[in-house]
């Protein structure tokens, strides 16, 4: 790919989900994965293996199709990155997950991304970081609420029911 222009876009968000099973529920690209952040797009699942996945997303805006192809290399259990070519922008991007205690995870995200033809400009950088940060926490919310459900015998609050006090 040719170089890349700037800006780089960097956004990180902190999830309440060992490490394991956000990194689980990140990679698992599913036809569905537009109700998890309230979008939509319909997303088709080209290929999958254990160390790639090739989908695409196709969706509507007043002027048109949108398209974007992902071409993702998982690198278990912390990383995984997407080489992104479409209508509107072609993207290189990082992921990166960090332990934290408690249980948590930090996932930092840096996006190397630039328009084509179609849409000739890139956004301002604060613009696009903050479209990111409101993304990911949909996603978040969606992560945190699949973790909850995926531990039995535990309360809303995670607290397992017989450790309340009396």
């Amino acid at each position: 790919m040719p170089r890349w222009p700037p800006p780089v876009y960097r956004m990180s968000v902190e999830f309440a989900a060992p490490i394991r099973f956000v990194f689980r529920w990140c990679t698992d690209y599913q036809p569905g994965d537009d109700r998890r952040s309230g979008d939509r797009f319909e997303r088709r699942i080209l290929s999958r293996s254990a160390r790639r996945v090739l989908y695409e997303d196709l969706w509507w805006e007043r002027d048109g199709w949108r398209w974007r192809r992902n071409d993702v290399t998982l690198q278990p259990p912390d990383r995984w990155s997407s080489d992104s070519i479409g209508n509107v922008r072609e993207a290189q991007i990082e992921y990166r997950l960090t332990p934290l205690a408690g249980g948590r995870t930090r996932l930092n995200l840096r996006m190397l991304r630039r328009p084509t033809r179609r849409v000739k400009r890139q956004p301002p950088k604060r613009e696009l970081e903050e479209e990111l940060i409101e993304m990911w926490g949909k996603y978040r919310r969606s992560l945190e609420a699949d973790y909850r459900r995926s531990r039995p015998g535990r309360t809303h609050n995670g607290a397992h029911p017989r450790s309340r006090r009396r």
